[in-house]
């Protein structure tokens, strides 16, 4: 537990006191680990010991990550994920582990390690595997895979760019309260790793979906979804089904990318409990 923050091994040493099932939250670029806040209270609620590491080094508050942005860069898909395994060879069992985003991603790796017991992935980046590359993931990509010097920077968006990848779902006045609550620069590197997957035999985004210990693994999607359209998420889940375990997908009517964040979160969050009730 050496790289693991203060924080973190508090509410993991908590974890294994309450003796509850542990749930694992892996947030992704652009937020925070305070973004599953409310998730966390809805799972503690019906019997979960919910955890939320950030990923490493990242900042206590929105406030501080954007006072010093850079500290974002460099974070890499492996050293992100390892930090993550970290924190769970250090619960009592294996967690239920819920992603979204490169979250959603970084919880499949974890799976096809065999870290979790059961897996949801929500609006899940894509893995070496998946093939899709459609237009609007293209657009909300851009801002990052526009300009090859981003490898090695963090990357803020604009508000119009948070608006079409992530809101485009929502009134912009509710779009507007999302970016400002819970917006915060991105390491541009894991972007280009995920960009080149399919291209880079040794690339760290490949998922070991046929991994027996998988465990049940669950995909949602967000119907209108900019940033990881309906077309990838399939294709990741069609990836998944070779996998012995249960694999479902489900599709979310009317919602965007910032699902796990907006008005509507609750709905998303039942969706996911549901799975890790019935196959924890």
């Amino acid at each position: 537990m050496t790289g693991l923050t203060e924080r973190e091994r508090h509410e993991i040493a908590r974890a294994n006191e309450l003796g509850l099932p542990p749930v694992v939250f892996v947030h992704g670029l652009w937020l925070l680990s305070s973004s599953w806040d409310r998730w966390r209270s809805l799972f503690e609620e019906n019997g979960y010991a919910a955890i939320a590491p950030g990923w490493p080094d990242d900042p206590d508050s929105v406030e501080e990550a954007r006072r010093d942005p850079e500290v974002f860069a460099h974070k890499m898909v492996r050293y992100v994920t390892d930090h993550y395994l970290d924190a769970i060879s250090a619960l009592g069992r294996r967690p239920a582990v819920v992603g979204h985003s490169f979250g959603g991603l970084i919880a499949q790796l974890i799976a096809g390690e065999g870290g979790s017991a059961v897996t949801v992935a929500i609006d899940p980046a894509p893995f070496r595997g998946v093939l899709p590359l459609p237009v609007s993931s293209l657009k909300s990509a851009s801002p990052v895979l526009g300009n090859p010097l981003n490898i090695g920077r963090a990357v803020a968006l604009t508000f119009e760019q948070f608006q079409y990848g992530w809101a485009n779902a929502l009134p912009e006045d509710e779009a507007r309260s999302l970016y400002e609550e819970f917006h915060v620069p991105a390491s541009g590197v894991t972007l280009f790793q995920a960009a080149t997957a399919n291209l880079n035999p040794f690339t760290e985004v490949k998922v070991d979906t046929h991994n027996p210990d998988r465990g049940p693994l669950l995909i949602i999607s967000g119907e209108k979804d900019n940033t990881v359209p309906w077309a990838i998420s399939n294709a990741s889940f069609k990836q998944q089904q070779k996998n012995p375990g249960t694999t479902e997908i489900v599709e979310m009517p009317d919602r965007g990318h910032a699902l796990t964040i907006d008005h509507g979160w609750r709905e998303v969050a039942e969706k996911a409990l549901e799975f890790v009730k019935r196959h924890g």
